[in-house]
């Protein structure tokens, strides 16, 4: 996973420098035999106004940094995103209006406040390939080069849990909520992308800590 990151990055690093993609790639890639626990995590998500890269906006980011196997409340950071077009009918799921998104920051510079929080950090997202989709496509804009950090999916490790444990995935289930509930972890209300990334905080202590049942558990096996 790391050296695929060290790799791709080489093919950018013309391109980024001087910027602040360059700067967050200085910070040393974590060590995938570390104890989770050992690791700095940035939990991350995001609102767009269509699920499709090619036709939708970011619109919010959030996130929530975790130390020590612990979150770190005060690192939580909500931010919009200047809309170029009408959110439409998106606004029903996250409830951002145009009128909220016409004074918000330019993707560019939310994207500047996320490249320093996430240095030295492993992304955490529930379903990573779409709100990287997002991001990457703002990093492309910005730098030329996508973000290239080392991810963890909540959606993917909770997926093959089930698999292994050869159970019949339904519609669904892999939901955040649904997730959650498998854990005992409390109902909240989604599609916030602040509250959405906390939510997400915790699925990651429940499953890191039941995975590792007290023990060592490696940074490698939730990548």
């Amino acid at each position: 996973m790391m050296w695929k990151l060290r790799l791709r990055r080489l093919l950018f690093k013309k391109r980024v420098e001087g910027t602040a993609l360059q700067q967050c790639w200085q910070a040393p890639l974590p060590a995938t035999g570390a104890d989770w626990r050992q690791v700095s995590f940035l939990v991350v998500d995001a609102e767009m106004s269509s699920l499709d890269v090619n036709e939708g906006e970011l619109l919010s980011v959030g996130w929530v940094v975790v130390e020590r196997g612990a979150i770190v409340l005060e690192s939580a950071r909500h931010h919009l995103v200047r809309a170029e077009n009408s959110v439409g009918q998106s606004a029903a799921i996250h409830s951002l209006r145009d009128c909220e998104l016409t004074d918000a920051e330019p993707g560019e510079q939310v994207l500047q406040y996320f490249l320093e929080a996430a240095t030295g950090r492993v992304l955490v997202f529930h379903n990573a390939a779409l709100d990287m989709a997002f991001l990457n496509r703002v990093s492309r804009q910005a730098f030329n080069a996508p973000v290239l950090l080392p991810v963890v999916d909540t959606l993917l490790q909770e997926e093959a849990l089930l698999r292994r444990r050869e159970q019949v995935i339904k519609p669904g289930d892999l939901r955040l909520h649904a997730c959650r509930e498998r854990y005992g972890l409390p109902p909240y209300q989604g599609h916030n992308a602040l509250l959405d990334a906390l939510a997400t905080a915790e699925l990651l202590l429940a499953l890191a800590c039941h995975r590792s049942r007290g023990k060592h558990f490696l940074l490698g096996q939730l990548l």
